[in-house]
C-alpha cells in the first residue's frame, strides 16, 4: 500500500467509525454529512472525495464491518464455502469451537460496534447478507445433511435466534464469562449436555 493509499484508507476508516458512533444515538436517515465530518475530524471536501452521498458511506461501512468480522477467522474456515460439496460432513458443523471462538472473540472485542450494528440491521443491509449466506452456504450445508427444503428456513431461524439470544445475555453481563464457557453453552444447547458428536452424516 502506497502512502497515498494508506492515507485514503485511514480517512475512510475514520468516517466508517464516525458513522458507527453516530448510529448509537440516532437513525441513519437523521445523520448529516456535517455532523459526520465533525465526528470524524475531516472536512466536507474530503467526504465528497470519497463518496457521492451518505448511502455510499453506509455501503462502505457495511463492508468494513464484515471484513473486520471475517478477519477473526482462519483462512481454512473462510474457504469452507468453496468445499461444501466435497468435504466431510463433520467439517460442516459450524456449532463448534473452531467457529464459535473467533465469532465470540470478535463480539467481546467489539461489543459497542456489534451492538450498534445489530440495532441497525436494516440500515446496514444485513438481511441481504443473510440471504447470500443462506443461498451459498447454509442451504447447501443443510442439503448435505438431507434436511427437507421446505424446512430449512425454519431450521436456520432456530439456530440463529437461539445463538443471538445467548449472545445478548452475554452482552448484558459485559461479556464477563469466558469465551470458552459461552461456546460450551451454545454447543450444549444444540447437541445436549456433554454430548459428543460421533458421525453427523448419519443424522
Amino acid at each position: 500500500m502506497t502512502k497515498a493509499e494508506s492515507k485514503y484508507f485511514n480517512t475512510a476508516v475514520k468516517m466508517d467509525l464516525a458513522l458507527i458512533s453516530l448510529l448509537k444515538n440516532k437513525s441513519f436517515e437523521y445523520i448529516t454529512v456535517r455532523e459526520l465530518c465533525e465526528t470524524a475530524g475531516v472536512n466536507r471536501s474530503t467526504f465528497y472525495l470519497h463518496y457521492s452521498n451518505m448511502s455510499d458511506l453506509l455501503d462502505e461501512t457495511t463492508r468494513y464491518l464484515l471484513n473486520n468480522f471475517l478477519s477473526y477467522f482462519s483462512n481454512d474456515t473462510k474457504t469452507i464455502a468453496y468445499n461444501i460439496a466435497s468435504c466431510e460432513c463433520n467439517d460442516l458443523i459450524f456449532v463448534c469451537d473452531k467457529y464459535l471462538v473467533p465469532y465470540l472473540t470478535y463480539i467481546k472485542e467489539n461489543r459497542e460496534v456489534f451492538s450498534t450494528a445489530v440495532s441497525h440491521i436494516n440500515s446496514f443491509g444485513f438481511e441481504k447478507v443473510y440471504v447470500k449466506l443462506f443461498d451459498n452456504i447454509f442451504n447447501p450445508v443443510l442439503d448435505r445433511f438431507h434436511y427437507p427444503a421446505k424446512d430449512r428456513k425454519y431450521v436456520m431461524m432456530y439456530y440463529l435466534n437461539g445463538l443471538t439470544a445467548i449472545i445478548f445475555e452475554w452482552l448484558k453481563d459485559d461479556c464477563s464469562r469466558p469465551i470458552e464457557e459461552i461456546s460450551g453453552i451454545i454447543i450444549n444447547c444444540i447437541f445436549g449436555l456433554n454430548n459428543e458428536i460421533k458421525d453427523v452424516s448419519k443424522i
